[in-house]
């Protein structure tokens, strides 16, 4: 999320006020901090990594402070990361979502779907009104069936694995099964991954979209034609590919209407809004269900990999986590819905994971009219700033003096409520955070749970954690050697 320019909009969409804006509505800029040795013209361009931007402003934010700014080729960038100022920005009556950077690249693709919509959007009210009731706790507990049914084609693979000795590709299996989850249980839509030696056509699309939207963000407007012509043409290509898969599995649905029981795609094509009586048009719904088969399962799949490479790196923290399993769910072949809830220190665990590794690592907030930001500095009314997740998490005023330490106990009730407000935040915040937290982190659960009760978890002595960037993070290279627990079915 943290790169350094922007790209053009389609004309449909008119960008909102102070997003074009050159010093992008704050009045004093001089008095934010910015990088050492910024050159005219092409700005803080000075040992910058433009395959690792986010992990890069995290270096500069920790030498800069709460609040910095990096400006390249023209383009200058607010950054926040304290946590009394994203506190205030988490404020919705003086902030509300902004759609820029990275997000707003994806616009071609997921247009006003709910994750890329603008404010002034009618279509984000409506589809999210429409939608919400599929996340429900009755719907959850509908989809908790088909969830445990993907589980059970993951430890299938992996009990191969196993039994040859071989190691597991974590993040590529986690995509596989949170791609398959929302797809099925979302859409009807089974794409066979675990059949499969390589990654569904789907998830090359998906991440050549998503490489190409943060590449769009580190390279210079003026130059983008020439040096992303290639880039250009396999992302029209990757395009394409996403809105035929998806208009193929509504099509499929449209000639046999009923098949989804309910599902999020029932809902989309027979139900209009409760007050307005209004419907989402054909091409809203193929927008809306892009945004969840790529939002839905890109960033549960980095959130289950962080976790697993945490939990084979602290053998404590296993054992806790599998004693909790085994005296909460006992012998039962497959936990209930309401069981999964019960978990409390696997979710810390999880949540821990997220406060490191948010796989959505930033957000932008714009000001809804002219005001202050820490008393200090001036924002005029559309003026945005980015949320950088991964050091807000890291802050040593709201997480202590070991920030960088994975301790599932921060998240331990007396943990929390002793814990200002508003310093994690690894699904967005306020009206515009993700719909389907709750569907994420339900999944994410039950994974880890069964994974281990069944296998005990081996990590390379070689490997340290590499970050992969593409809008989202994801551990690179990260590979696990199972063995089966004593008595695990």
């Amino acid at each position: 999320m943290a790169q350094l320019s922007q790209v053009a909009e389609p004309e449909d969409a008119p960008i909102p006020k102070g997003f074009r804006s050159a010093e992008i509505g704050w009045p004093r800029l001089g008095a934010i901090p910015h990088p050492p040795r910024r050159l005219p013209l092409v700005g803080d361009v000075l040992g910058a990594n433009v395959r690792t931007p986010v992990q890069d402003s995290m270096r500069i934010g920790q030498a800069l402070g709460p609040i910095f700014r990096r400006k390249a080729f023209g383009k200058e960038i607010v950054f926040v990361w304290g946590a009394g100022l994203a506190a205030e920005l988490a404020d919705e009556s003086r902030f509300a979502k902004h759609v820029g950077l990275g997000v707003a690249n994806l616009r071609p693709l997921a247009g006003d779907g709910l994750f890329t919509a603008y404010n002034h959007e009618p279509n984000w009210q409506l589809a999210h009104d429409v939608l919400a009731p599929g996340f429900s706790r009755d719907a959850m507990a509908g989809y908790h069936p088909l969830m445990l049914d993907v589980a059970r084609q993951l430890t299938a693979r992996w009990d191969e694995r196993e039994a040859a000795g071989r190691s597991v590709d974590v993040p590529g299996d986690m995509t596989k099964l949170t791609l398959e989850t929302i797809s099925r249980t979302g859409f009807g839509h089974d794409f066979g991954s675990f059949e499969r030696s390589r990654p569904h056509p789907f998830v090359t699309a998906m991440v050549g979209t998503l490489s190409y939207a943060q590449r769009r963000n580190v390279v210079p407007p003026a130059l983008a034609p020439l040096l992303l012509r290639g880039a250009t043409r396999r992302n029209t290509a990757d395009m394409a590919y996403l809105n035929r898969t998806v208009d193929d599995v509504v099509a499929a649905r449209r000639a046999a209407p009923g098949q989804g029981t309910g599902d999020l795609l029932d809902r989309m094509l027979e139900v209009a809004h409760p007050e307005t009586g209004e419907r989402l048009s054909a091409e809203n719904i193929r927008r809306q269900v892009i945004t969840f088969l790529v939002a839905g399962h890109e960033t549960t799949s980095g959130a289950l990999s962080f976790a697993l490479h945490y939990l084979s790196r602290s053998p404590e923290v296993l054992a806790r986590a599998q004693a909790e399993v085994d005296a909460i769910w006992g012998d039962v072949a497959e936990p209930a819905y309401e069981q999964v809830a019960k978990l409390r220190y696997l979710r810390r665990v999880l949540d821990e994971s997220l406060r490191l590794w948010p796989t959505a690592p930033g957000f932008s907030r714009q000001a809804r009219q002219d005001t202050t930001l820490g008393g200090t500095h001036p924002m005029r009314e559309g003026a945005w700033a980015l949320v950088l997740a991964t050091l807000l998490h890291r802050d040593p005023e709201a997480w202590g003096e070991r920030p960088e330490t994975f301790d599932p106990d921060r998240f331990a009730p007396s943990a929390v409520r002793a814990r200002t407000a508003h310093v994690f935040k690894p699904f967005g915040t306020g009206a515009r955070a993700c719909i389907g937290r709750q569907f994420a982190l339900h999944e994410a659960t039950l994974v880890l749970g069964l994974l281990l009760r069944r296998y005990d978890l081996h990590p390379d002595p070689g490997y340290r954690l590499r970050v992969a960037e593409r809008l989202t993070l994801m551990p690179d290279g990260l590979t696990l050697r199972l063995s089966r627990r004593a008595g695990a079915a």
